[in-house]
């Protein structure tokens, strides 16, 4: 039979197999094998094949290289971009440190989360193949349905955020050819919706993609074309400091009383947009609401957790490496006119070659990227409209389309139909609200302590029994408390920045 989607539910039907020869449902399953003996049904490694796991669902081919791209993939996003503009908020001194402690903390959380993949013994527990599984295997109750709806909706803002990243980039490739044409005489004004349009059809397509498993390859190019643009930010920025001859910026960030291009910053300003600082800087890390969905595509042994710690490792310490090139150099350029894209800083003229080279990398990047963090999204709806409607033929059926040279297609009509909805309206919503920096800011501060810190610390403590007042409870205790405050603090200063944007808003209106 063909390879399915692990995404969906385990194709059980009241213990019995269904076979039709126009369509297959999602609730079939390919028998296993009984166990000989008593013995053997005890152990589920006796359940291992050569095509299947413990567990019975197709073998698992992720390595720790696979999964280091898909991380790489989730975290150096469009958020590298507004690194230098959050250096240049919180200045020389704080700016690093922040970025140091966040690494740290999403390093070391990671960690906590990973190890809450299979519940009980972590070479034999039962597996967790998405958050919230792990959520409910642990902790039970509401805290199901919170770190779902907080973990969706996060997703859902990932989506919108990757979307209005795009067409920036895309108008930038424009604007820089038309600079370019008219010897900068043009202003080359253009309007960002037919471009968020585009980006939306390119992604109804790639989202036909099934299953996470499956977009791997994506997952590679993504992160090629971010060390790509990063690169080229990082070396624009070296060459501007060198033209410079000096480091531009202060130790403090961004001085009251400097004009920039919302007006000048007042005292409440400074304030409001170091806040925002925060949330973009945790909004550049943001990986762990796709952690675990990226840990069931590891195949063991060794231990899924091992890999994952090892793949988490070094995904965080090369992006934050980059991340920190990045941001202080492109800060060292601009000093306090840092802006929101480091790339749209080095205008369009000069060498505008290698700044279309650097956005085409972006686009394809959030092509890749969109798809990594919304597929646990459609999973989930998929499986819950499965188990809702399991006789109906438009929910359940998967029709068989052969692909020359690419093998048989697995045609879902309720899939094509909602994942295009889906895509459809992050656009429209991105049309209506396309404010990079703002959207950054709130998306990371809505997901840095639920998901990132809260969640994971609690189940840890869940799992390990680590008892309420001992020197170990505590100190997670004051670690999630910390990154509470910070993600209140990074949340009120992203939506005063909205507050200040919607005063010269006007809807489907945005040009630049």
């Amino acid at each position: 039979m063909l390879p399915r989607s692990r995404t969906l539910p385990s194709r059980i039907h009241h213990g019995v197999v269904e076979e039709r020869h126009d369509i297959r449902h999602y609730l079939q399953v390919e028998v296993q094998p009984k166990a000989q003996t008593e013995s053997e049904a005890i152990n589920p490694q006796s359940n291992y094949s050569k095509c299947f796991d413990d567990d019975g669902r197709l073998k698992r081919t992720g390595t720790f290289w696979t999964a280091s791209s898909h991380i790489i993939t989730a975290v150096i996003g469009s958020g590298v971009l507004s690194l230098a503009w959050a250096i240049g908020q919180l200045g020389w001194v704080a700016g690093p440190i922040v970025m140091f402690l966040f690494a740290v903390v999403n390093l070391y959380t990671s960690n906590l989360l990973s190890q809450c993949y299979r519940t009980g013994d972590p070479l034999t527990g039962q597996r967790n193949y998405t958050y919230m599984d792990a959520v409910k295997a642990n902790l039970g109750g509401k805290s199901v349905m919170v770190c779902g709806l907080i973990q969706y909706l996060n997703l859902f803002g990932v989506a919108i955020g990757y979307t209005i990243a795009a067409s920036v980039s895309m108008m930038a490739i424009k604007r820089s050819n038309c600079f370019h044409k008219s010897s900068g005489k043009d202003p080359c004004h253009m309007s960002s919706n037919g471009y968020m349009i585009t980006f939306g059809i390119i992604e109804v397509l790639f989202s036909q993609i099934p299953d996470f498993d499956q977009v791997w390859w994506l997952s590679i190019v993504a992160a090629i074309m971010s060390f790509t643009y990063s690169s080229v930010g990082l070396g624009l920025g070296i060459g501007k400091v060198a033209e410079n001859k000096s480091f531009k910026g202060s130790l403090t960030g961004i001085g009251i009383g400097t004009t920039t291009h919302a007006g000048t910053v007042t005292a409440m300003q400074k304030l409001w947009r170091s806040l925002q600082a925060l949330g973009a800087i945790a909004f550049a890390y943001s990986f762990s609401l796709v952690l675990i969905e990226i840990q069931d595509t590891i195949r063991s042994p060794p231990a899924e957790h091992k890999t994952m710690k090892k793949a988490t490792f070094f995904s965080i310490v090369v992006t934050t490496i980059f991340y920190m090139l990045c941001g202080c150099f492109g800060y060292a350029a601009f000093g306090d006119t840092a802006p929101g894209n480091l790339l749209t800083g080095f205008g369009f003229y000069n060498p505008y070659w290698l700044l279309d080279i650097a956005n085409v990398a972006i686009v394809v990047h959030l092509v890749g990227a969109y798809q990594v963090f919304c597929q646990p999204l459609y999973a989930f709806v998929e499986k819950w409209s499965a188990r809702k409607w399991p006789k109906s033929d438009f929910v359940t059926a998967e029709y068989e389309i052969p692909i020359p040279f690419s093998g048989v297609y697995q045609l879902n009509f309720f899939r094509v139909v909602w994942r295009t909805l889906f895509v459809i309206l992050t656009t429209i919503i991105a049309m209506l609200m396309p404010f990079f920096n703002d959207v950054v800011g709130i998306l990371g501060a809505m997901g840095f302590w639920p998901l990132t810190v809260y969640f994971p610390t609690e189940m840890y403590i869940a799992q390990q029994k680590i008892g309420p007042r001992t020197t170990r409870w505590l100190g997670l205790q004051i670690l999630s408390v910390t990154c509470l405050f910070v993600t209140i603090a990074a949340a009120i200063g992203s939506v005063a920045g909205v507050v200040l944007d919607l005063k010269t808003y006007k809807p489907f209106k945005t040009s630049y």
